[in-house]
């Protein structure tokens, strides 16, 4: 049996070379973390169920016209994805108040924000991945003004997506975390969805109502 080399390993997932130049193969841990990391479980099975989540919406969103790494799922834990020049940085669209805005702003959990917000936040385990503004973006060169711009229309594109097929099963979207890289051609590039779409990367929560009938989102799950 051939060893495969291993390119990265990090909390949820395991990249190894791929098959064919220009591919990685994408392996699910059943490994489930919080809080960056400082609290620690095993789910079993928890990374066959992403797979096939992130296979399912990697899928739909490339036939609306979201360009994605995926390619084709191997088998219950591994897929087949395009290696991709990853951009450091973690992009989180917000629709409901939770989490680290509410305390930041001091807004009330479950309060529905008056649109969308997309927030940086630079991948640094050491520093605890801080949030970054797009000064610091360019200042520092992990992307262009036009890079900044295609990832904050793309986020948003794919928020449009996820909160119609969540609001479809009676689930409100509050916030999602997602990841870009760049596919080059020549000296030109372009930027493309890449890691996971999955319970490992959404909060979600269950409709309620408050005594002014303003919906909100009830006891949300902590996913990232």
């Amino acid at each position: 049996m051939t060893r495969r080399k291993k390119i990265y390993e990090g909390k949820a997932k395991i990249l190894y070379e791929g098959p064919e130049p220009g591919t990685l193969v994408q392996y699910f841990k059943d490994d489930a973390t919080a809080l960056n990391g400082q609290k620690k479980a095993v789910l079993e099975g928890k990374g066959v169920i992403n797979n096939r989540i992130s296979e399912y919406v990697m899928t739909r969103l490339n036939s609306i016209g979201v360009q994605n790494h995926f390619i084709r799922r191997l088998n219950l834990r591994e897929q087949l994805i395009r290696e991709v020049e990853i951009i450091p940085l973690e992009v989180v669209c917000r629709n409901i108040a939770a989490g680290s805005l509410s305390q930041r702003l001091g807004l009330a959990e479950g309060e529905a924000l008056p649109r969308s917000i997309i927030e940086f936040y630079l991948k640094d385990d050491k520093l605890n991945d801080p949030m970054v503004t797009e000064e610091h973006i360019t200042a520092f060169n992990w992307a262009q003004t036009q890079e900044i711009e295609d990832i904050m229309s793309l986020t948003l594109r794919i928020n449009d997506y996820l909160t119609g097929l969540f609001h479809g099963v009676g689930i409100i979207l509050v916030d999602f975390k997602v990841e870009f890289g760049r596919i080059w051609d020549g000296d030109f590039s372009h930027i493309i969805l890449a890691d996971e779409i999955s319970p490992d990367s959404c909060r979600c929560g269950t409709p309620r109502r408050t005594r002014s009938s303003t919906r909100t989102a009830s006891a949300a799950t902590w996913a990232w």
